[in-house]
């Protein structure tokens, strides 16, 4: 039907990290993983970069999604195919005759 504009699997929240954005403007980060939740996930933003330290270096130029409150943004890293190739993260057991 042609709706779906994009989908992927994101990270657990221990290779992940939240942006704090506090009232007096300041930004704090807190590194995951995250007790589970019942906030929202509203939207997200997709970045390409290089390392982690690009994408933190990234997500702290974010501004405020909700400006004159505190909140915060959640950070994660899209599974790619590599995770799932032999050696990789999500890589299957290889079963042995």
């Amino acid at each position: 039907a042609g709706v779906l504009l994009d989908g992927a699997g994101l990270r657990p929240s221990r290779q992940g990290w939240r942006q704090r954005y506090k009232l007096d403007g300041s930004k704090e980060v807190i590194d995951g993983p995250f007790a589970e939740t019942k906030e929202l996930i509203a939207g997200y933003t997709l970045i390409q970069v290089r390392s982690v330290e690009e994408a933190r270096a990234w997500a702290s130029r974010f501004p405020n999604p909700f400006p004159g409150h505190e909140c915060e943004v959640e950070v994660r890293q899209l599974y790619e195919d590599a995770d799932f190739a032999p050696g990789g993260d999500m890589a299957l057991p290889i079963a042995k005759p």
